[in-house]
């Protein structure tokens, strides 16, 4: 199969889903560009700030990317192109664009709220606080997911204590120091909006002008040798700083200039593809089908298990994720200056994101016959430098490039594509520790309750300082554990919230009275997917648990007990749902929200 051609197709599709399926959405459901939004009505300086579309769309759009989009094809390769290619094309169009337009539309007409309070709103305050504690464990997975990942591109030696490669400790003390910069020129690149009013245009060729200076700086210049532990430690601080931060001052300005970062890889690995066609080197390597639903077994880079319910859990972020409702619901309809900005951030975002689910199968397709060689060498896959998926990715399109732009140009892209990968976990990292601070503090209020009004030992748990110290703690420690041992409980986790936000935004269309017919049918398959995904876990880990040979025992009861919480949880919510739906529930909100 020809990778560019499979690249163009479907970007052409995407596209159009974008145009009709996106139009049809904003139609049905009454996107109002004359409607005041929340940024406007509850402006504090804080929280809710109207930002500039370009801006909010480089915050959504990098809080949202993360690695998913590229771990999860990568990852779930193993079952062959079509099986992924067909998820993200299908996925993305008619689920995770509907649950994220969905998502920012409903907290639009709630005040800016989370999606906890549009259940409150519509199934009442019980299962809010049921949906509280399932979305806050999803977001402690989230932190310490991403802030393995992140720490793993930064550190000088793995989880275990062992030194990294040569290659790999340039590339991550390079990734770090540019990093750290970066911070830097955020806070720069907002005080010159927000507070100097420059214009944005003027301020986005400075922003763009001192990435450039950073990343040849870092390059260059990379002192900071730090082991994997204590880059997550550093991280931790970080992230409690910027959870309890004006958006304005760093969410915002980081966000959005690390979107030039996300959108130079896409047009780096664009000219990769295409380019590389013209040296008839653009080929696909793995096969259509792998002749199996049965993944083979984990050799540290690929998924395992079976084509259903495992694909649909393995790639997330490029098809369908719940993370992204948080962000919606949590970040962004705070700062969304107009209601026909919703399409563009929410739902383009979401196919933007497929277009690099299927820029990373492109680069696996790649590295395909190189990965099966390692795999099977006495050096692995670690001794071929592809021990990550990150790895793959940017091996793949760095290499594609290198065959019409030469090997130099090639190990330039390689270790912009690593930055760019580290830059957009790192806003996923932050962007969650902000959402588990709100979902905290929202579950100790009650409905209209601020902080200040709280009384007693609840007035000290809705405090955002306390609750950002608990999630920081709590979400580092998990992290610390391996990223490994984090993603598969991560992702069934992230996939069952995906299926909670469908049916919030499901339910309160219906109590508004607009069209929500277009939920019903992903909604169902999440629920199944999720809940059949995480019993296979549960069980996998009770055999370990009950063996007497078996190994990290403690670990692995912390996993089984957190996947049947969640099941529970789900079910608990998905009950009242239905019940919400077939009963005809009205909101108390139906005048103001139409």
């Amino acid at each position: 199969m020809n990778a560019a051609l499979l690249l163009v197709v479907s970007i052409v599709i995407l596209g159009c889903g974008y145009i009709f399926y996106g139009g049809w959405l904003a139609k049905k459901w009454g996107i109002d560009p004359g409607r005041k939004t929340p940024a406007y009505e509850h402006e504090d300086g804080m929280d809710y700030v109207p930002a500039k579309a370009p801006v909010l769309m480089g915050h959504h759009f990098s809080s949202i990317a993360g690695a998913g989009p590229i771990n999860g094809p990568i990852q779930a390769a193993v079952f062959g192109w079509v099986p992924v290619l067909l998820w993200v094309l299908i996925g993305g169009i008619f689920m995770g664009g509907v649950h994220d337009f969905g998502a920012l539309f409903a907290s639009l007409r709630n005040d800016g709220k989370s999606i906890g309070e549009v259940i409150a709103d519509t199934m009442g305050e019980k299962t809010k606080k049921i949906f509280l504690v399932f979305g806050y464990l999803t977001l402690l997975l989230v932190v310490a997911a991403f802030g393995s990942i992140v720490a793993s591109t930064f550190g000088v030696t793995n989880m275990q204590g062992a030194p990294v490669s040569d290659a790999a400790y340039a590339a991550n003390t390079s990734t770090a120091m540019i990093s750290m910069l970066f911070i830097l020129l955020a806070i720069v690149f907002g005080m010159l909006v927000y507070r100097a009013h420059m214009n944005v245009g003027v301020a986005s060729v400075i922003g763009v002008a001192g990435i450039i200076a950073i990343t040849a700086l870092g390059l260059n210049f990379h002192p900071i040798a730090l082991s994997y532990n204590t880059w997550m430690i550093l991280l931790g601080v970080y992230i409690a700083v910027a959870s309890v931060t004006p958006v304005w001052i760093l969410l915002q300005p980081r966000d959005y200039l690390s979107s030039f970062l996300l959108y130079f890889m896409i047009g780096v690995s664009l000219i990769g593809v295409i380019g590389c066609a013209f040296t008839g080197n653009a080929t696909l390597d793995i096969p259509p089908f792998l002749g199996s639903f049965t993944a083979p077994a984990s050799n540290g880079l690929f998924t395992t298990g079976t084509l259903f319910p495992a694909l649909f859990v393995t790639i997330a972020c490029g098809a369908i994720s719940g993370f992204h409702s948080l962000v919606s619901s949590g970040t962004t309809s705070k700062q969304l200056a107009n209601e026909k900005d919703a399409k563009p951030v929410a739902y383009g975002s979401m196919l933007i994101e497929c277009v690099v689910a299927v820029i990373s199968l492109c680069a696996v397709g790649f590295c395909w016959d190189k990965i099966q060689d390692a795999a099977a060498a006495e050096g692995g896959l670690a001794g071929a430098g592809l021990a990550s998926p990150t790895a793959v990715f940017a091996t793949g399109v760095s290499q594609m490039v290198g065959t019409f732009a030469g090997e130099g140009v090639a190990k330039v892209m390689y270790n912009m594509l690593v930055l760019a990968v580290s830059v957009f976990c790192l806003t996923s990292l932050d962007t969650a520790t902000r959402l588990a601070r709100y979902m905290f503090q929202e579950f100790w209020l009650a409905k209209g309750e601020q902080p200040a009004d709280a009384k007693g030992i609840k007035k000290y748990l809705a405090n955002p300082y306390v609750a950002t110290v608990l999630t920081v703690v709590l979400g580092i420690a998990l992290g610390l554990t391996g990223y490994t041992k984090i993603w598969p409980l991560f992702g069934a986790a992230n996939q069952l919230l995906a299926a909670v936000g469908l049916i919030a935004v499901c339910t309160w269309l219906k109590s508004i009275g607009r069209n929500n017919k277009m939920f019903y049918v992903p909604m169902v398959f999440m629920l199944i997917v999720t809940i059949t995904s995480l019993a296979q876990t549960i069980i996998a880990k009770f055999k370990v648990i009950v063996d007497p040979a078996g190994a990290d025992k403690g670990w692995m009861v912390v996993q089984a007990g957190i996947g049947a919480l969640l099941i529970v949880l789900a079910l608990i919510i998905a009950v009242d749902a239905f019940k919400t739906l077939a009963g005809g529930k009205k909101s108390d909100k139906n005048a103001e929200a139409k």
